[in-house]
């Protein structure tokens, strides 16, 4: 069977797998930082966000089951081995490592979303964008539990990344 490509990604269904195996890892990686980050922020100020990195466990469980399930439908198989998760003992140290890694996935995705609508799998971009809606609600309470905005990522997207 010949191979899709599509020349204006420069991607084909091989590299979308490898893509999204990528993204897998991310999702395996964000539950581990969650599940861990949740139990070891301590200090009045933390408890409402430690509560809310719970629920964010369950979420990026399910990205994970759907991003698997994509993979397996494109013909490959999900990896098994999750990206490293950072640890500190500073609780806003790890609250800024979840907003970076949220950061960088929600790019991330924005670019699945790309590729896969480039190769017609309509269905696979859809399935990204409900995980995107997910991973921006998780950076804007990550930002908020820093006192910050969320960061502009319509700019890093707009410069190339």
């Amino acid at each position: 069977m010949p191979t899709q490509t599509s020349s204006i990604l420069d991607v084909n269904r091989e590299k979308l797998v490898a893509n999204l195996n990528a993204d897998l890892a991310r999702e395996y990686q964000a539950i581990i930082a969650y599940v861990v980050y949740s139990q070891v922020l301590k200090g009045a100020e933390y408890m409402s966000i430690a509560k809310e990195l719970e629920a964010h466990a369950k979420e990026e469980l399910q990205h994970a089951f759907m991003v698997a399930k994509q993979i397996d439908y494109l013909g490959g198989v999900p990896v098994t081995e999750p990206e490293a998760v950072q640890i500190s003992d500073d609780p806003r140290a790890l609250l800024r490592f979840d907003l970076e890694n949220e950061a960088e996935t929600i790019l991330n995705y924005r670019k699945r979303v790309r590729e896969a609508d480039a190769l017609g799998e309509y269905a696979l971009a859809e399935q990204i964008r409900q995980i995107l809606v997910q991973e921006q609600e998780h950076l804007i309470d990550l930002a908020t539990a820093l006192g910050e905005e969320a960061p502009n990522l319509s700019s890093t997207m707009r410069s190339g990344a």
